[in-house]
Formats: structure tokens, sequence, C-alpha cells
């Protein structure tokens, strides 16, 4: 599959072209120089046509952390197979930019200088001043608009394969189409099983982005000492003991009064991400003590039901041994009483090639189906052991449980009186089925219900 990458000067177009293309807002765009700054990838069909797309950051020498978002993006460019260059129409070209767009000429690929922000006919007289590139392919589009994009996605289209064509069927095969669509639904079933989302969650500058780059291998994300560097999600898939991993390192969350700008749409976006995440990786500063935020991020875990594992980087400035840590960890964290710890730092990669199998097992236990026969085994002799309180003297009783979700473990109690179950014995089932079936890293989740009640009716 071709990649398109999309290279220019910060805040000319290039993320809004991104979502246009894949006719979806998926990358954060405002008038904010220096919006994107991680490398985003969408695989896309242009009229049949399968490609991928990259939008990336703003080529800027301006500070540190711009030159290492320029850095990664000359890097999108050369791994790419087109780039599109991108260029503001209501300003005069930049020495900057045509020095760059010289550079990746020398590349030998496929690239076209496209002028943004050209919204009338009147305006294409500015696009002669861009001649001057030398470009051989210039294209005068307003994204905002969708004016000239047809145009350009016509010059794209010529440099990607042709689709194969289509399978035509003979009357004397001897299977139907049935079986074959049946087929198809199980292998997508399979891939389906294969994916595990995981959300890389915690405060600004704690190291989720060094964990993400340790894990896949390489530079994918943008790392500063710069608070907030992260602003749009940034995913990177793996293959792994046969599983795909694709890890998304959401934006750093602040506490509500100091978010400002565009973090607002990361922290709507980080939102998003959770929602269809499995596992939640929650990284911690084992260097510095845990804060109300830590805590208040850690709930968000809980909020969107995921497996989760405590991450704990800086293990190497760690500010106290293990022991004290981890008290602290389980007394602040309790809601997250269910995760696994892992100690690393992801700077040294001391132990982060542990987290890829503890995601695996994880993940097993986040989609573990238990027998009804061995839960009820499991629910009746943690009964014995410990009664159910009475409710004001009348009789409680659990008549049977049954699992009926995963992701997360979901279970029903089926119950004479489902409402004078209290929060204290749910709790001690949730650990007594923890304890019988291994939920470490899950959630279990316990639902009381009537004789013929549903989910719809509680």
């Amino acid at each position: 599959m071709k990649t398109i990458a999309l290279i220019g000067l910060p805040n000319v177009g290039k993320s809004s072209l991104f979502n246009r293309i894949a006719k979806e807002r998926l990358a954060i765009t405002s008038d904010v120089s220096g919006t994107t700054r991680d490398i985003r990838y969408k695989d896309v069909e242009i009229e049949g046509r399968a490609c991928r797309i990259a939008d990336t950051g703003g080529l800027d020498d301006s500070t540190t952390l711009f030159k290492n978002v320029k850095k990664q993006s000359l890097k999108a460019a050369k791994e790419a197979d087109i780039l599109l260059f991108i260029t503001d129409g209501k300003v005069l070209p930049q020495d900057i930019e045509k020095k760059l767009f010289f550079e990746l000429q020398k590349l030998k690929k496929p690239i076209a200088l496209v002028i943004n922000k050209i919204d009338n006919e009147k305006e294409e007289e500015r696009a002669w001043e861009f001649y001057q590139f030398g470009a051989q392919n210039i294209f005068t589009v307003s994204v905002s608009h969708n004016r000239g994009i047809a145009k350009l996605l016509s010059w794209v289209i010529s440099f990607l394969p042709v689709p194969k064509e289509e399978l035509v069927l003979e009357d004397d095969e001897d299977f139907s189409l049935e079986e074959v669509l049946n087929e198809e639904d199980k292998k997508e079933e399979e891939v389906i099983d294969d994916l595990i989302n995981v959300a890389i969650i915690g405060r600004v500058n704690v190291g989720k982005s060094s964990l993400l780059n340790a894990i896949v291998g390489s530079d994918r994300a943008v790392v500063s000492e710069v608070a907030g560097t992260t602003i749009d999600p940034v995913d990177e898939m793996i293959t792994y003991n046969d599983k795909k991993l694709n890890f998304v390192d959401t934006a750093g969350l602040r506490k509500r009064g100091k978010i400002e700008g565009i973090e607002k749409y990361a922290l709507n976006r980080t939102s998003s991400m959770l929602e269809r995440s499995d596992i939640a990786l929650l990284v911690l500063d084992a260097s510095e003590p845990f804060t109300e935020l830590d805590e208040r991020i850690a709930s968000l875990v809980d909020k969107y039901t995921l497996g989760c594992i405590i991450v704990l980087n800086k293990w190497d400035k760690a500010r106290e041994s293990f022991e004290k840590i981890t008290e602290d960890v389980r007394y602040k964290f309790k809601i997250l009483s269910y995760a696994p710890i892992i100690t690393l730092s992801a700077l040294s990669k001391q132990r982060v090639h542990k987290i890829n199998d503890l995601i695996i097992k994880i993940y097993e236990n986040y989609t573990l189906r238990v027998p009804t026969a061995k839960l009820n085994e499991a629910v009746q002799e943690a009964s014995r052991r410990h009664q159910l309180p009475s409710d004001k003297g009348r009789h409680v009783k659990i008549y049977y449980a049954v699992q009926f979700d995963t992701k997360p473990p979901r279970f029903a109690l089926v119950m004479n009186r489902p409402k004078s179950l209290h929060f204290s014995y749910k709790r001690f089932l949730a650990n007594k089925i923890r304890e019988a079936f291994g939920f470490e890293g899950a959630p279990v989740i316990l639902m009381a219900r009537a004789r013929g009640e549903s989910d719809e009716q509680k």
C-alpha cells in the first residue's frame, strides 16, 4: 500500500486536507501554529484505490520541540511514496519553503506543490508567485471550500495501483455464495479478536510518548520536556505473538483550570480514544509523589471499564523503595486494586520488554468467559463461607449467576431481593470470582437482577 505524506510549514492546512481526504474529522485543526506534532496515519480509499495518508507536523526550527517535530516529519516524507507539499496561498512564498521543496525533490518521488487557501478565481492570481519553486505539478486548492481537491486527487490516483478485478463465479462452481460470505465473516471475526487497543494515559510529562517509542522500537511520538507536547492521540500498531497491539499515546491531562486552547480538543479526543480501548496503561512518575490529578485520571479507567496495568515510569529515579511506593499506589488507587504494577524506565528501556506479554495476559482475562456451572460453584462456595446479609430480617438469596458479556467480564446475579445486595458483599463476590478464575488486570462487573429482569429493565 502506497503512502502519501502531507508536508509543509505550520498552519498551511495539512490537517484540514488530511481530514478532507479521510472524510473524517480525525486530526485536530486550529489557527494555532504547531497544532499537529506527531505523525498521524490513516488507511483510506480514493475512488476505490487503497492508500495510506500521513499528516505530519509543521516544518519549523523556532524551538527545540518544533525541531523534533520537523525531524519526524522529514523522516515520514523520506519513507512515503508520494509527497504533497502544502503552502498558504494567502501569503508570499518563504525562502525556507523553497529550500525544503528543493530538498524533497531530490528524493526522486512524485511530488506536487499544493497552494491552499485559494478560495476563488480572483485569488488564483496569487498562485503565480509560487511558480518560482520550479514544480512540475502545481495545484491551487481551497480545502475549506473543497475547491480544486478533485483535480489534486486525480493526480494522486495516477500513482496508485489499480485494484484487482472482482472474481466472477461461474454457474458450475461447487460452492455457494452464502458459504463464501460465511467464510469472510469468520475471517473478519478472527481479525477483530486479534486486535488489542491499548491507551497510554497519564499526567503531562510522565513519559507516555517515551514509553510508546520504547515499546514500538522507534521514535514514533515526539518527545520533549515541554509539558503537553502530544496533542493528537498517536496510533501505532505492532504484531506480537500473533496479536495486533494498537497503542494510542493520548494527550497528557492537566487540572481542568489549566486546560487551554487546543488542549480542550485533545481532552475530548482522549475520551473518544478511551471509549474504543480495551486496556489502559496508567503511567505514573515514580520520581515524584502521586497527585490528586493522578487519582482522577485513574478514575477514567474505572469509568470506561478498561483492563489496566499501572506503569511506574522513571524507576531509575524512584523516590523511595519498591515496597513503599507500591503501598502508596494500592492506598491511593484502590479503585484499580485489580491492576498489576510494573516498574520500568522508558528512556533506558529497562523492563519495557515485559509490557507486551503482560498486555496479552490481561486481554485474555478481559475477554475470558466462565462456564456457568463453574461460576455457580464459585458463587455457592463464597456464599457458604460468608452468608448473605439479611434485609431487615428478610432472607436474601442468590438463585444463580451467569456471565452475559466480556470486555469487561459482566455477570448477572439472579436474586429474590436484588436491591438488598450490599455493595460490600458485591465486592466480596467479585474478589472471590477473581480468585477462582484469574481475572488479574480486568474489572469484574456484578449486576443484581430479579428473575425475568433484563438489562433494559434495570
